[in-house]
């Protein structure tokens, strides 16, 4: 859970320091008052994009920090840790060899107005990218437009998988479709006229042979063209380099010679005067710079060498080079890397076909057994998304009744990918097609959510999959801003009641600006702007007792003042709240 955070010259926010608690907290605040700026500041600190837009107006850097508290189970490490992929927060830690410090962890981040940004996990130096994938392991945040992913059918599929607990299962499955699609391409290069594969295998021995007898060296052309601009440019350079020399300690008047007499003069004035002392020093030190330098020149204009062949040598050499990459690279002025990529190419296509006829049989069968176990895959994967469809049903309905929308009937509808009566069609995630539908009234038939949900309607649709992946998902701080799109009344009262059973075991935020969503919360946080020297800011502080009492009358009807608002904030606070 989130137990502290500071923010410094973000946005609006000058300098505050909050402390949180569990349980369900509100953000609340007049419209303007900054109340996205926090969760922005958050957003930031957790590894969002950012840019210089984001620094307080006349300063040159905002900072954000937070600690965390981490749950025995989010500090779990299995026995076998993926690198690449790990599964809670205590192994990421282990991957990167940080440790937490008393089961917390110091999340920091700042960015200038030069754009440059930098960001540390108890003290060790992350990149943006690692922090947002340890965080993400911490925090979930549900925007106010994150159920337009609703609208995405593609991402239905997904839903439906993490409910199942499949996705690693689809994962492999995935990878087994990518082989068999690789494996078919290169039948089809078999299935080609055979003396089409006769020429192209030809081509490719032959530039297989070309590049080797090349013998190429990792970044040789632009080591020799930097030797062939020495070589090409040797009058130049040397007699640049005598020019220099002659400056440095050719004669009397040279920069050493001359520098040396005010060495000798500055030390003589030096004991005349302590001041001087350091000035001294520093002309001594300067004299022995550039003696050195001088020296330094005197050798290299005596190792300068004019070798006709070698320059030779080095020009055909790269003609070599020029016709390899005129042939298999993009362009005469691509990387040497794209030549060797052609012949690990080559050399991979000569092994797969140089056998002919034979090695297509091999692959024949090899593609027969992937894909039976492909189609194994896909029915095994299919059965239980269609089991978990009717769970995930039922669990959605019931959220849903609770949330003001009780004859609304939610439809996970799976179809699956049109083939033929020889030939089941798959694609990279199985052979079905996943899509949401909702029926808002009875009898209706249920359709796309695209076509008859509303942006209130979302919203809910969206809070009961949040609630159903956060019984078994390990991230404990669940975020959500402006959860409240397109509701009002007792469909209100049943979201926050809803928020405040979330949180028993979550700790939950949500930015509001309803009354009815406040009350529930066990604990307020009040953002406010203000204006000094025609500069705005935005405050941020907790509330309780009488304070908060104020700010729910001004939510109910604007007025924070008048005994009738403040007795109905009251009221209402003494019946939905556990903490007043």
């Amino acid at each position: 859970m989130l137990e502290d955070l500071t923010i410094k010259d973000f946005a609006l926010i000058d300098s505050d320091y909050l402390e949180f608690k569990k349980g369900f907290t509100v953000l609340s605040g007049e419209t303007g008052a900054g109340k996205s700026i926090l969760i922005g500041a958050l957003s930031f600190l957790l590894g969002g994009k950012a840019d210089s837009t984001c620094i307080r107006s006349g300063k040159s850097e905002a900072n954000v920090s937070g600690t965390f508290l981490l749950s025995d189970s989010q500090l779990k490490v299995f026995d076998e840790i993926n690198e690449d992929e790990p599964k809670t927060a205590g192994e990421w830690l282990s991957v990167h060899g940080i440790e937490a410090e008393n089961n917390r962890v110091l999340l920091r981040r700042y960015i200038k107005d030069s754009g440059k940004s930098a960001a540390w996990i108890n003290g060790t130096s992350v990149t943006r990218a690692d922090l947002a994938q340890f965080s993400a392991f911490l925090v979930d945040i549900h925007g106010q437009h994150e159920h337009q992913s609703l609208m995405k059918v593609p991402e239905h599929r997904k839903f439906l998988d993490g409910r199942a607990g499949i996705e690693k299962q689809v994962d492999e499955f995935t990878k087994k479709y990518s082989l068999l699609v690789s494996l078919r391409k290169q039948l089809a290069e078999y299935s080609m006229s055979e003396s089409e594969r006769l020429r192209k295998l030809d081509m490719m021995k032959f530039a297989f042979e070309e590049i080797s007898q090349a013998k190429l060296l990792k970044d040789e052309d632009k080591t020799l063209e930097d030797e062939e601009s020495r070589l090409s440019s040797f009058e130049k350079i040397y007699s640049d380099v005598e020019e220099i020399n002659q400056v440095l300690n050719g004669s009397e008047n040279s920069l050493v010679s001359m520098l040396k007499k005010i060495s000798r003069t500055s030390q003589s004035v030096s004991e005349m005067d302590k001041s001087v002392q350091p000035l001294s020093e520093r002309i001594e030190s300067a004299f022995y710079e550039l003696s050195d330098l001088a020296e330094e020149y005197s050798d290299y204009q005596q190792k300068l060498v004019f070798d006709p062949k070698r320059l030779e040598t080095v020009q055909e050499r790269l003609s070599v080079i020029y016709n390899l990459k005129k042939k298999y690279a993009s362009s005469v002025n691509a990387p040497l890397s794209e030549v060797f990529d052609y012949f690990e190419n080559a050399k991979k296509y000569l092994e797969e076909n140089s056998e002919g006829a034979g090695q297509k049989e091999v692959l024949e069968n090899k593609i027969k057994v992937l894909e039976k176990d492909v189609l194994k895959s896909a029915e095994e994967i299919s059965v239980v998304r269609k089991q978990t469809a009717g769970i995930l049903e039922k669990e959605i309905h019931s959220i849903l009744s609770e949330l003001g929308m009780p004859s609304t009937r939610f439809v996970v509808n799976i179809a699956q990918k049109s083939g033929t009566e020889t030939v089941q069609l798959c694609g990279p995630y199985g052979k079905d097609d996943v899509e949401f539908l909702i029926s808002a009234n009875p009898g209706n038939p249920p359709l796309p959510l695209s076509k008859i949900a509303s942006g209130g309607e979302l919203s809910r649709v969206m809070l009961a999959l949040k609630t159903i992946f956060a019984r078994t998902d390990s991230v404990e701080t669940l975020i959500f801003d402006e959860i409240d799109t397109g509701i009002g009344g007792e469909v209100a009262v049943a979201v926050g009641l809803h928020l405040r059973n979330l949180a028993e075991n979550r700790q939950i935020f949500c930015i509001t600006h309803l009354a009815s969503i406040a009350v529930y919360a066990d604990n307020q946080i009040k953002i406010e702007k203000s204006v000094s020297e025609n500069l705005t800011s935005s405050n941020v502080y907790q509330i309780e007792g009488e304070q908060r009492v104020a700010e729910i009358a001004r939510m109910l009807s604007g007025d924070s003042e008048t005994e009738q608002s403040l007795e109905h904030a009251r009221s209402m606070l003494k019946k939905y709240s556990r903490g007043v």
